[in-house]
């Protein structure tokens, strides 16, 4: 019995020395603001990495912060503004944890999310909520074919496909000829596969409308088609793609 109460009153007080620490993380897209409720949000998994265990896990929403803030701010300022998306984490430890944050997304665009990881000290009763907090920066564009749709069969006459694309940063951001983000700045191509082999690449010009990108394609041989629209921002390497398919059938 004696053996029990001692273990017992060693939990409990383990317990009592445990200390609230709160965790500000934010997701940052490369080169442009914070992903937030615009783009579905991204998830943050807080996990030790010296033993595994998942801590918490949530998903950061708001706003993707003020834009002359973001882009002209001095390095390491802090930018993030009130409202800028933003998940608050609360781990109850009584010790240092070297804590790994897993951030995901963004969630409304599966076809362009990314997983980034992070990892840092976490002091019980020391807050990491300063500045921005824990800021993760994600990588990508995000790319979303609109047309052709998936599996489109095209008449059998027809000699070309009209290709279009959203192209957006990770945030949601818009990207336009003399814009914040300059379509000028940006490659992007159609790789177009036949059969399964690829046949050629073809660049998709800007648009009158922010972040679309189109070009026909000449089409002349039946079969099966693939079609894999990259963007790329050579400035700093972002890259995102996104793919489809469609049929062009024998007479």
């Amino acid at each position: 019995m004696r053996r029990t109460i001692t273990a017992a009153a060693t939990l409990a007080a383990a317990s009592a020395t445990a200390e609230p620490t709160h965790i500000d993380l934010r997701a940052l897209s490369r080169g442009a603001k914070f992903i937030g409720t615009s783009m579905g949000g991204v998830r943050f998994t807080l996990e030790d990495v010296q033993t595994g265990e998942v801590l918490t896990t949530g998903v950061a929403t708001g706003s993707t912060g003020d834009t002359e803030a973001l882009m002209d701010a001095p390095r390491n300022s802090p930018v993030a503004g009130e409202g800028a998306s933003v998940w608050t984490a609360t781990l109850d430890i009584d010790e240092p944890r070297l804590v790994r944050a897993v951030a995901y997304g963004p969630l409304a665009q599966p076809q362009s999310a990314r997983r980034v990881t992070a990892e840092q000290w976490i002091v019980p009763g020391r807050d990491l909520t300063g500045g921005d907090g824990w800021v993760i920066e994600i990588p990508g564009l995000v790319v979303d074919t609109l047309a052709p749709a998936a599996h489109t069969v095209l008449d059998a006459e027809a000699d070309a496909v009209e290709v279009t694309a959203n192209v957006m940063m990770m945030c949601g951001c818009p990207i336009e000829p003399d814009g914040v983000w300059d379509a000028a700045d940006f490659q992007v191509v159609a790789r177009v596969s036949h059969n399964g082999e690829l046949q050629r690449t073809v660049p998709l010009e800007p648009t009158d409308k922010p972040s679309h990108f189109a070009a026909e394609i000449a089409v002349d041989v039946p079969g099966d088609y693939g079609l894999t629209v990259v963007a790329h921002q050579p400035s700093n390497g972002n890259t995102g793609l996104d793919r489809t398919t469609f049929v062009l059938p024998r007479e």
